[in-house]
């Protein structure tokens, strides 16, 4: 499954997202939407949880591993994938409890979203996922490391992707 924490469609974090899933295959790949109402106690209240959010939590749950891309906003996660884990938070269950996940972003600045990484691994935590602890891809300079056809072109970037990709298809299978 992948998760992407921006809502553009050519996001440079989409396209890091679909590599991963490329480099993964053989599998099934799932896209987690985001378009979720804004975490709101007495929504919760009046109506329950959201259905966009039970199947995004469904889908999390039936997942052998999740990638999860994410831009740096603002020195941290997005808004819109903070929104995601405090929804997923309060569905019955816990989706992601020793799920293997992988982490990894693109900025458009030298560091390649570190912040944004940092910042998610902390937000995850009280889900206790199985966070894979490397390699660290961190995309910067995001103009020039795609082709026109959203391929990675960074060698150290593929290089680091194809190994993030082997070892949480080691998990995905040991899980």
């Amino acid at each position: 499954m992948g998760i992407c924490g921006s809502l553009r469609a050519g996001s440079y974090n989409r396209k890091l997202m679909l590599e991963a899933a490329r480099l993964f295959d053989p599998a099934q790949f799932v896209v987690g939407n985001l378009r979720l109402p804004l975490y709101d106690g007495d929504l919760e209240d009046a109506e329950g949880i959201p259905p966009e959010v039970q199947a995004l939590a469904d889908q999390i749950a039936q997942a052998d591993a999740v990638v999860i891309a994410g831009p740096e906003y603002n020195k941290a996660l997005s808004g819109v994938l903070k929104n995601a884990l405090d929804w997923v938070s309060r569905t019955k269950g816990n989706p992601w409890k020793d799920k293997p996940v992988a982490i990894m972003s693109a900025a458009g600045g030298r560091a390649g979203g570190e912040r944004t990484q940092f910042s998610l691994r902390l937000a995850l935590v009280p889900f206790q996922p199985l966070i894979l602890q490397g390699p660290e891809v961190l995309v910067g300079n995001t103009d020039a490391q795609f082709d026109d056809e959203g391929r990675l072109i960074n060698e150290i970037n593929l290089k680091a992707l194809e190994g993030l990709m082997m070892r949480l298809k080691a998990e995905a299978t040991r899980a």
